[in-house]
């Protein structure tokens, strides 16, 4: 199921201020990502919270999706940027059109992950930045009980291997289901390596609330350059 199926849904959950991970984690993502350029491009942006905060820091900022409602409502919310209905695995724009990509948790949405990132580097000019945050693979791959807060994590799937996940959560009223591919360190590693860019950074950030995040972490961020 695509988002644009799921779209009022999504634009419930992550419009409910301070409600998801989003809003605990979005200072060591900004952490990664350089001062404004000329040209920023979001991709996977759904309804524009991240390209949001990018252009509160002063980017000029692009982004795209593959839902047209999520994009309406991107554009609703922030009329000044521009928002663009198309694929991340071919994407509708120049060669070396932007100094900077950002993919904040999209990359595991897309078919293919790889021809995602080549497209990145593609669209990126000599010396920008591919800035990108995913699910870490330790999440999907393990378990704890749940109401033991002191309970130990159990690897319950390959960690290796890549794999659909599909996860349905429930809170305070509002219910989504998250799915996508679940993909390893290394997976990621060979897609920025064959496209020609370069890891100048990597985070694995604790829950700054504390908890059981505080001790395995939630998401994997990087930032990566385009040497040529």
């Amino acid at each position: 199921m695509g988002f644009e199926e799921r779209a009022q849904g999504w634009l419930a959950w992550a419009r409910t201020p301070g409600f998801d991970a989003y809003w605990r984690y979005r200072d060591a993502f900004f952490a990664l990502v350089p001062p404004p350029g000329e040209a920023t491009l979001e991709v996977g942006c759904g309804e524009g919270r991240v390209a949001r905060d990018l252009a509160a820091r002063g980017h000029a900022v692009t982004g795209l999706d593959a839902s047209p409602t999520l994009l309406a409502a991107a554009g609703g919310a922030d009329p000044a940027s521009r928002y663009v209905v198309g694929p991340a695995e071919a994407l509708p724009f120049d060669d070396g059109a932007f100094d900077l990509v950002v993919a904040y948790n999209s990359l595991m949405d897309v078919d293919d992950m790889p021809a995602t990132v080549r497209e990145a580097a593609r669209v990126l000019a000599p010396g920008g930045r591919f800035c990108a945050c995913v699910t870490h693979p330790m999440q999907d791959a393990a378990s704890w009980d749940q109401a033991d807060p002191d309970a130990p994590l159990v690897i319950t799937e390959a960690y290796l291997e890549q794999r659909r996940m599909q996860m349905r959560v429930e809170r305070d009223g509002l219910d989504f289901t998250f799915d996508g591919w679940c993909l390893p360190l290394e997976a990621y590693a060979h897609a920025l390596e064959d496209a020609g860019l370069l890891i100048e950074a990597m985070r694995e950030p604790a829950d700054p609330t504390g908890g059981r995040w505080a001790r395995v972490p939630m998401f994997l961020m990087w930032r990566a350059l385009k040497a040529r």
